[in-house]
């Protein structure tokens, strides 16, 4: 009576793994990016485990000429790209218009409690 139990077990977890498998597989041939690809526009890209779709900035071109004009090329560009990189915009020109990039570049704060995004 056991061994017909135990029999009947493991031809269940056979049948469960073959189904496991058989999805997994069906999963790993979809196309992954059919439903993004239509609403991609070139400047978003998919971040996370998520899939979310955020917009991709350069930020390594776009904070080289926001600080082309600074003093402190280095430190500038530096920040620059932390603000970038957090709140995904760098504003235009070498000076000022910093409320384009909302208040995730505005309210960010150096140690000393000064604006840390140039």
């Amino acid at each position: 009576m056991e061994k017909k139990m135990i029999a009947s077990l493991q031809f269940l977890l056979s049948i469960m793994l073959v189904m496991l498998l058989f999805c997994m597989a069906k999963v790993s041939c979809a196309d992954p990016e059919a439903k993004i690809h239509d609403h991609v526009t070139g400047s978003e890209v998919v971040k996370g485990p998520t899939r979310r779709l955020l917009p991709f900035v350069d930020c390594g071109a776009k904070c080289e000429a926001r600080c082309s004009a600074h003093s402190r090329k280095k430190i500038c560009t530096r920040a620059c790209g932390t603000c970038c990189s957090r709140c995904k915009c760098v504003p235009p020109g070498t000076y000022g218009n910093r409320e384009v990039c909302g208040r995730c570049y505005t309210d960010m704060v150096t140690h000393g409690n000064k604006p840390k995004c140039p």
